[in-house]
């Protein structure tokens, strides 16, 4: 395999990814025969079929399966040798500019701590919204670089990657009647008033499929379009709250806010970085969507644990 390139490994892992020739010429603008070419060049120097094709429908082989495995690894390689080589060459300068829904400002300022520490030349700057919408153009108006988001957007030319779990829980203040059972089922909603986001928000979308599976229809007491309010109507006795559980974590870890352990939750949910495919990121950009969809997930996952321990009392 000596005549393998990292282009070929891109365009397959791309379309291991995709499962689609079409889609992964799409995201690496290519035309589907070249995609097609590369993939065959290298199953050529592989000397194995790597997809099974029917019709349209385009699965990976056994072998191909493992030599995912070993493309990922080789790949992830070559991008630190990228990023290392960009740090000694000062490519890793200038202005980095992130919007994100709210919510997520509850963890990536810790992240971007983080990453700062190993790129000291970049700054960082972030652009908060409660409107997906709004964030969205924000991007493909070229306002930010990159856009944390919690559903995937699904405008065609946008990229979107999940990079770490986003679990929603109900909370209530402590001595609420939720609390005195282990793990209420959802039904022991349906006499409580609840406190949540306005319709159009992802939380609240969330919430609603919840219930919807769950078949229950408890009585949205208020909307409202801020986190923080919510918590504050929810630890003043206004009813029960639906929330991200990293929105919620001062508050649980301080005791104000219990999680009511309602069957069927957490509700999981996943955290998206987006970006214009149309558009080449900067070596900043491209760093810190790296750095997201490596280090994210294990950072978010323990902070998520650890407050899940706080709120069950061990």
């Amino acid at each position: 395999m000596k005549g393998v390139t990292f282009r070929q490994l891109r365009v397959f892992s791309e379309v291991a990814r995709q499962l689609s020739f079409v889609r992964a010429a799409e995201t690496l603008h290519l035309t589907p025969p070249a995609v097609t070419m590369q993939v065959k060049e290298l199953e050529a120097h592989v000397g194995l079929p790597l997809f099974e094709r029917q019709g349209r429908q385009v699965s990976l082989t056994t072998a191909g399966e493992y030599f995912l495995v070993y493309a990922k690894r080789l790949l992830a390689t070559l991008t630190d040798a990228d990023n290392t080589m960009a740090r000694f060459k000062r490519t890793e300068t200038g202005v980095l500019t992130i919007g994100l829904v709210n919510t997520a400002g509850y963890f990536l300022p810790r992240l971007l701590a983080r990453f700062r520490r190993d790129h000291p030349g970049i700054e960082l700057r972030m652009q908060v919204t409660h409107d997906k919408q709004r964030l969205l153009e924000r991007l493909t108006g070229h306002e930010i670089d990159l856009a944390i988001t919690g559903r995937p957007p699904k405008e065609l030319g946008l990229r979107s990657e999940p990079f770490a779990a986003h679990p929603l829980v109900f909370v209530c203040p402590p001595g609420h009647p939720l609390l005195s059972v282990g793990h209420p089922p959802a039904l022991a909603l349906a006499n409580q008033p609840i406190v949540t986001r306005e319709p159009t928000a992802e939380i609240r979308q969330a919430m609603d499929a919840f219930l919807r599976e769950q078949r229950v229809s408890p009585r949205v007491f208020m909307e409202l379009s801020s986190n923080e309010t919510i918590k504050q109507c929810v630890i003043a006795g206004l009813g029960v709250g639906f929330l991200s559980l990293q929105a919620a974590g001062l508050e649980i870890t301080t005791g104000v806010l219990k999680i009511a352990a309602v069957e069927g939750t957490p509700v999981m949910r996943a955290w998206h970085v987006v970006h214009l495919m149309s558009r080449v990121l900067s070596p900043a950009a491209e760093a810190f969507r790296y750095f997201l969809l490596e280090e994210a997930e294990a950072d978010l996952a323990l902070q998520d644990a650890r407050l899940m321990q706080v709120a069950s009392g061990s």
